[in-house]
Formats: C-alpha cells, sequence, structure tokens
C-alpha cells in the first residue's frame, strides 16, 4: 500500500490516468494517497490497536473497492487474479496482529 500511496501524493500522470479512467476525481487521488500511507505506517506500529483495527477495514475497503472499480469500468478479466495475493497477504497480516495482540 505504500509503494501505491507515493504516486498518488504526488498526483503523477499515471496515477491520474488511472483514477481518472475510473470514474473518480483528480481531488480524491491525493486524498487516498495520504489515507495509504498512514493507514501502512498504523499497521507497522506495535501500539495503538484500535488505530491499526481502523487501518485494516481502510486497507481492505481500498483493496476491494479498486477490484470493484476495475471489474465496473473494464470488467473482468484474468490479469484481476493479481489481487489475489495482496488479499492474501493483508488477510494473513490481519489475522497475526491479533495473534500478538493476546
Amino acid at each position: 500500500m505504500t509503494f501505491s500511496a507515493i504516486p498518488d501524493i504526488l498526483v503523477i500522470e499515471e496515477a491520474k490516468q488511472f483514477m481518472t479512467h475510473l470514474g473518480y476525481p483528480v481531488y480524491f487521488i491525493p486524498f487516498i494517497g495520504v489515507a495509504k500511507l498512514l493507514g501502512s505506517i498504523a499497521i507497522l506500529i506495535p501500539q495503538f490497536n484500535k488505530i491499526k483495527e481502523w487501518a485494516y477495514a481502510g486497507l481492505f475497503f481500498d483493496l476491494i473497492g479498486a477490484i470493484y472499480s476495475n471489474i465496473m469500468v473494464e470488467g473482468w478479466h484474468p490479469s484481476m487474479f493479481a489481487m489475489v495475493p495482496i488479499l492474501a497477504i493483508a488477510i494473513t497480516s490481519y489475522i497475526y496482529s491479533h495473534k500478538q495482540v493476546k
């Protein structure tokens, strides 16, 4: 998420083209970039369990929203399976973060 946040924060041309192609306004790009970066930082910090829960929720909303937006605009295609490992890593991270808390 951190690596995808940087181009969004800087509003580089590729990020702008990608997001506007999906129908999102340009002003949304830096907002989602900052949210992804802050969420990534919150997930890496061992304390602040409540904030970490919100960060994971935001991460999942972002990933599911990205998949949904792509399907609505582009339709379903095999490259969507590239999101499976990302979701698997996010789910695994969430499960193990709860095991550390207990």
